[in-house]
């Protein structure tokens, strides 16, 4: 019993830093729709549906909703990141120019990535999100 216990506490603790990981990742992108979105409407209203994504994202995270929710949140998060290295690049497809690289960029994405490892063990092991 106090096993059971043990494990699913350890569940709990992982869904939780999952959630942190992805709240934190979309208070940074909110941070910065108000200085994008002067300089460009499109990459402003990026950051401000991604950041209200990862937000909302808490709840399905915390409360351990099926598997769905995880890999779609993984798909999301990953699509953020993919957009983001993509506009890295000079030339890319998207803004034709490469953009910098930033201190909130890199903790934006050590959070989003954090999330996907999360997610990915959360899936692997917790029997409560396996269904």
């Amino acid at each position: 019993m106090e096993y059971e216990t043990n494990v699913r506490e350890n569940f709990i603790l992982l869904r939780y830093a999952a959630a942190g990981s992805t709240l934190i990742a979309g208070i940074l992108h909110l941070s910065l729709v108000a200085n994008a979105i002067d300089r460009n409407f499109n990459t402003g209203i990026l950051f401000l549906i991604g950041g209200l994504a990862q937000v909302f994202w808490v709840l399905p995270t915390i409360r351990g909703w099926n598997k769905v929710w995880y890999y779609v949140g993984i798909g999301g998060t990953l699509t953020l990141i993919l957009i983001w290295a993509i506009t890295r690049f000079p030339g890319n497809p998207i803004n034709g120019r490469g953009g910098s690289i930033g201190e909130t960029a890199i903790a934006t994405e050590i959070f989003q990535v954090a999330f996907i490892v999360l997610s990915i063990i959360i899936l692997w092991k917790d029997p409560k999100v396996g269904k």
